[in-house]
C-alpha cells in the first residue's frame, strides 16, 4: 500500500494555529467510487509529489477526500464578503483545506479540496461540485498560469461516482486546488465583523509573515500591508485586461490577499472587443463587465482598508486619511502596468507621451468595427493586417502609419519589436466555444478534446501551425454566450 511519505506529502498547518474564529475543523465526506480524471503532473512534481504514486489507489483517495494524508489538518475557512455589493457571512461552503504543502524548495502552498461535502458554512448547500465546472476551473486556471498571470492552480480532478442535483442531475467531481493561500479580502471583513481587535491583528501579522515579510519591520506595517496588496492587485488586474479575461464575479471574497486570481466560476475570455462585455448569467447590470474590473478592484480594496483602519492608526480620522492616500495610488499603479503591457503588445520598448492615445485609438476602432481582441494583436504581430476586420478602412490606415512612425523612433530593430509582440500577444486563449466543446465531451466520457485543448493552451506564445485551428472564432449565433457559477 502506498503511504503518504511515498507520495511526498509534507504538510504544515500554520492557518490552523490562528484563533478558532477563523475556521472550523472539518473532514471531507467520503465518496462512493472515485476515479482520477486528470492529474497535473508538472505541478505535482514541483510540489514534491510522486506522480506515479498519486495515480494509485491511495493517491486518488486523498483527492477524493476518502483518506486524510499524514500531517494534514483539514478545516473549512471562515470569511465574509460583499456579493454584488451586498455584505454577507460566507465561509468554505464546499471546500476543505487539507493543509499547507511545503515543497522541496521550502515554498508553502495551500492544498484545498473543492466539492468534498458539507461544512459548517454550507448554508443549506450539499457541499458538492459537478464535473463540468471543476474541469472548467482546471482548464482556465492552467491557461492563466501559462499566460503568466498569477493564479491558483489545479492539481487534479476526480469524479466521485455520485450524482449532484442542480437544475438537472450531473456527475459529481472534486477539484484539488493549489494556492499561495486562501486569505481573502473577505477574511479581513469577517475578522472585523465577528472577531476581536486582537484576532484581527493576529490575522494581519500572519498575512504579513506569509505573504509580505519585507514589510514586517516597517514603522507602520499594517499600512504597508495595505499598500502591498494594492500594488499586487493593480498588477494583476492589468494582466487580466491585457488578455481580455473577465472574472465574472469579483466579490470581495474572490479577491486574494496574495494577488492570485481565484474562483473560476462564470469567467470567460472576450472575443470581440467591447468594454461592456459581460458573460455571467447572474450579472444582470454588468457590475463586473470587462471595462469595470479596475474600478471594482479599487472598490474591493477599500473594503480591505476598512478592517485595517484601527491597526493603521489609533486616531480614526488619521487612519482614514492614510488609507485613502494608499487607495488613491491604485489608478496610477494600474494604468502604468496596463500601459507598459500595451507598449509590449505593440512592440514598443521606450516611452512617449502619446503612447496612451495610440493605444486608445486602436481600441476605439476595434470596438467600432467589432474586431476580435486577441486576433487583432496577433495579426499586428505578424503584419497580417488582412486578418482583421479593421483592414481596408481609412481610420486604420492612418493609425497604422502613426504606429509605424512610432516604431521607427526607437533604437530597436523591427525584428526585435516583432519578437516582443509575439512574446506579449498570445496566439491562443481559452476560447469560450472551445472550452464548452471540451466540457461537453468530458461530461460524456470523452476527455481527449480537453487534453488537446490543454496542450495547446500550455504554449500560448508558441504561434505554431498546430494552434491555427484554436485561433478561429465561433460560428455566429443569435444567442449571446452566457456563463454560470457552477455551484
Amino acid at each position: 500500500m502506498t503511504t503518504s511519505n511515498e507520495i511526498g506529502w509534507n504538510f504544515d498547518n500554520s492557518y490552523s494555529q490562528l484563533p478558532n474564529t477563523f475556521f472550523k475543523s472539518q473532514k471531507p465526506t467520503p465518496v462512493r467510487s472515485p476515479k482520477l480524471i486528470i492529474l497535473n503532473q508538472s505541478l505535482a512534481t514541483s510540489l514534491g509529489l510522486e506522480v506515479q504514486a498519486l495515480q494509485r489507489e491511495n493517491g486518488i483517495a486523498v483527492f477524493a477526500g476518502n483518506q486524510i494524508p499524514e500531517g494534514a489538518s483539514p478545516l473549512a475557512q471562515a470569511y465574509a464578503g460583499h456579493q454584488f455589493g451586498h455584505f454577507t457571512m460566507l465561509g468554505d461552503g464546499r471546500a476543505v483545506l487539507l493543509g499547507e504543502q511545503i515543497t522541496p524548495q521550502g515554498e508553502r502552498f495551500d492544498i484545498q479540496l473543492k466539492g468534498p461535502g458539507r461544512t459548517p458554512y454550507s448554508r443549506g448547500g450539499d457541499g458538492r461540485a459537478a464535473l463540468g465546472p471543476m474541469l472548467r476551473e482546471y482548464i482556465i486556471s492552467e491557461a492563466m498560469h501559462a499566460l503568466g498571470i498569477p493564479t491558483t492552480r489545479s492539481l487534479a480532478v476526480v469524479s466521485t461516482g455520485e450524482i449532484v442535483n442542480r437544475e438537472t442531475n450531473l456527475p459529481g467531481a472534486i477539484l484539488t486546488r493549489v494556492a499561495s493561500s486562501h486569505l481573502r479580502v473577505g477574511t479581513f471583513q469577517y475578522a472585523a465583523k465577528w472577531g476581536t481587535l486582537e484576532e484581527l491583528q493576529i490575522l494581519a501579522d500572519y498575512t504579513i509573515k506569509r505573504h509580505y515579510p519585507e514589510v514586517e519591520g516597517d514603522e507602520n506595517r499594517y499600512l504597508s500591508l495595505l499598500q502591498a496588496v494594492i500594488k499586487r492587485q493593480a498588477e494583476l488586474i492589468a494582466k487580466w485586461q491585457l488578455v481580455g479575461f473577465i472574472h465574472g464575479v469579483m466579490n470581495t471574497d474572490n479577491m486574494t490577499i496574495s494577488g492570485e486570481t481565484i474562483d473560476y466560476g462564470p469567467c470567460a475570455f472576450m472575443d470581440t472587443y467591447d468594454p461592456a462585455t459581460v458573460f455571467s448569467s447572474i450579472d444582470k447590470e454588468g457590475r463586473y463587465a470587462y471595462g469595470n474590473q479596475p474600478y471594482i478592484a479599487v472598490w474591493n480594496l477599500a473594503r480591505l482598508a476598512e478592517p485595517l483602519l484601527p491597526l493603521i492608526h489609533e486616531n480614526q480620522e488619521q487612519a482614514v486619511e492614510m488609507a485613502q492616500d494608499a487607495l488613491s495610488n491604485f489608478e496610477q499603479l494600474y494604468k502604468s502596468n496596463w500601459l507598459a503591457g500595451m507598449r509590449s503588445k505593440l512592440g514598443l520598448f521606450n516611452e512617449e507621451d502619446e503612447d496612451g492615445a495610440l493605444v486608445d485609438d486602436l481600441l476605439s476602432m476595434m470596438q467600432k468595427y467589432h474586431a476580435d481582441y486577441t486576433n487583432t494583436f496577433r495579426a499586428l504581430s505578424f503584419e497580417k493586417l488582412e486578418d482583421t476586420s479593421l483592414f481596408g478602412n481609412s481610420e486604420f490606415t492612418e493609425w497604422h502609419e502613426r504606429w509605424k512612425a512610432r516604431l521607427g523612433r526607437q533604437e530597436e530593430t523591427q525584428a526585435s519589436s516583432q519578437e516582443l509582440m509575439r512574446n506579449s500577444n498570445p496566439a491562443v486563449i481559452p476560447r469560450n466555444h472551445r472550452v464548452e466543446e471540451a466540457l461537453e465531451a468530458a461530461v460524456d466520457g470523452d476527455f481527449s478534446v480537453m487534453e488537446r485543448l490543454l496542450d495547446v493552451l500550455s504554449k500560448p506564445f508558441e504561434h505554431s501551425l498546430d494552434q491555427e485551428e484554436y485561433c478561429k472564432l465561433p460560428e455566429p449565433s443569435n444567442q449571446p454566450y452566457r456563463t454560470f457559477c457552477g455551484t
